[in-house]
């Protein structure tokens, strides 16, 4: 599976954005869908995992400011950011599994970067 993230750049601190991930798969054959980043110098963290068996909303870093869903008729799948800060400056990376014959296949996207000006 490919995946296809978009919508980073440049944020002012408060500001809002919208990160964009288009697999190659059907979303429906996806098992858990996700959003990780990685600050410079830091590990990469998870932000945001929806699991597509129940729609459950499994690991959000901060609720409130963080939100993610999904969007079939475009097969994709967003991270809503509102109330942006600095220390949200990081590469964003949208992340997917698929489960087949008992085993777990990950796939990671590109990353696009987030910028978050005070």
């Amino acid at each position: 599976v490919q995946l296809q993230a978009s919508g980073g750049g440049l944020v002012q601190a408060g500001g809002s954005l919208r990160l964009s991930c288009a697999p190659s798969a059907s979303l429906h054959s996806l098992n858990t869908l996700g959003w990780y980043r990685q600050a410079p110098g830091k590990e990469r963290e998870v932000v945001a995992t929806l699991t597509l068996t129940t729609l459950r909303d499994i690991e959000t870093l901060v609720k409130g400011r963080f939100a993610i869903s999904t969007d079939d008729a475009k097969n994709s799948f967003d991270l809503q950011i509102t109330n942006l800060k600095p220390e949200d400056t990081a590469v964003y990376y949208c992340y997917v599994d698929q489960l087949y014959a008992g085993s777990r296949y990950e796939f990671w996207g590109q990353g696009t970067l987030v910028t978050v000006s005070s």
